[in-house]
């Protein structure tokens, strides 16, 4: 196997699926030549040409309108929006006609299409480059919302993304890009997507999270694993719709408290969801109130105090004690 970062990790699946199938086209701003702001997309140009690796002008509702033009006439578009908080720009197109493809025509049309952005903070970005965005279409019905956390995930996520018959969106940590390496197959292979993964088994506090926040929250939990203090368990959701509300409930009947980890801010989140799913299923279960350790509500902050808006392991670790005195 090869050691790859998410970067490459994800370059590696396009190339894949370019190479099975004729129809999928990659289109963006600056994605041919130069290979994409974080040079994601290098090299597919050269190798599969102008009219598949398709640079646009910088106009969000124009690539994400084009491409549900594409995917509705038999193509597979993989749209690349260079930050996701630029994505408002777009929002007409994915909720109100890629989302609504199948069910406006009874099933007669889909629209198999994936919007790549990057997201996240801790980066030092300026404003609307950094916004963690997926609760807006949590609540977009019609479209999948997928988060890895890393570059095994990301490459077989994408796959499977791109073999959706359905629009994914699919995002992806511009902190993690090259944080980290790890073992990825070569070869073709599919990460299911709605299936969540448990990074760490425990027996006291479940901790759910995805995307960026899910190393440093594994890091956490190691810790307070080492010392002996808490047994925590620690859920990646990889997918936020479908989500795999199976995994989230035998961990939480197992382990009686709740601390979910997210980027996004705090209200209306998808936090917010997976608490209220829980308390539909396995209320009776929890020995304490479900904690959330969120971003502010506020918009995105300055680079100055970004550090204390997302989630650190200060406010991880005094989430898992609070939860745990109760």
């Amino acid at each position: 196997m090869a050691m790859m970062n998410i970067v490459g990790a994800v370059n590696h699946a396009l190339k894949i699926e370019m190479e099975r199938d004729d129809s999928v086209i990659c289109l963006g701003q600056d994605i041919g030549k130069n290979g994409g702001v974080f040079r994601v997309t290098d090299g597919l140009q050269a190798i599969y040409g102008e009219e598949r690796v398709i640079d646009t002008p910088l106009a969000e509702s124009a690539i994400i309108g084009t491409s549900v033009g594409m995917a509705v006439r038999g193509l597979k578009p993989v749209a690349e929006i260079q930050f996701l908080g630029f994505i408002y720009q777009a929002m007409d197109q994915l909720a109100a006609q890629a989302a609504r493809i199948r069910f406006r025509s009874a099933g007669r049309f889909t629209a198999p299409m994936v919007v790549r952005a990057p997201y996240g903070g801790g980066v030092r970005t300026p404003e609307l480059h950094s916004d963690s965005l997926e609760g807006l279409f949590l609540h977009s019905p019609g479209l999948k919302v997928v988060m890895p956390s890393s570059p095994y995930d990301a490459k077989g996520l994408l796959i499977a993304a791109i073999r959706d018959p359905d629009p994914v969106l699919f995002f992806e940590p511009m902190k993690l890009y090259r944080a980290f390496k790890e073992e990825v197959p070569e070869e073709d292979y599919v990460v299911e997507i709605g299936k969540a993964k448990i990074v760490q088994e425990g027996e006291d506090v479940t901790i759910i999270t995805w995307g960026a926040p899910t190393p440093l929250v594994k890091k956490v939990a190691e810790e307070f694993r080492d010392e002996g203090q808490v047994s925590v368990e620690v859920i990646d959701l990889r997918t936020i719709v479908p989500m795999d509300v199976e995994t989230i409930m035998n961990s939480v009947k197992k382990t009686g408290r709740v601390v979910i980890v997210h980027e996004a801010v705090k209200s209306g989140g998808v936090g917010a969801e997976v608490s209220a799913l829980i308390n539909e299923h396995a209320m009776f279960h929890l020995e304490a109130p479900i904690m959330r350790v969120t971003g502010f509500n506020t918009p995105y902050p300055v680079t100055m105090v970004e550090d204390d808006w997302i989630p650190n392991a200060e406010r991880i670790s005094k989430g898992i004690r609070e939860v745990m005195a109760e």
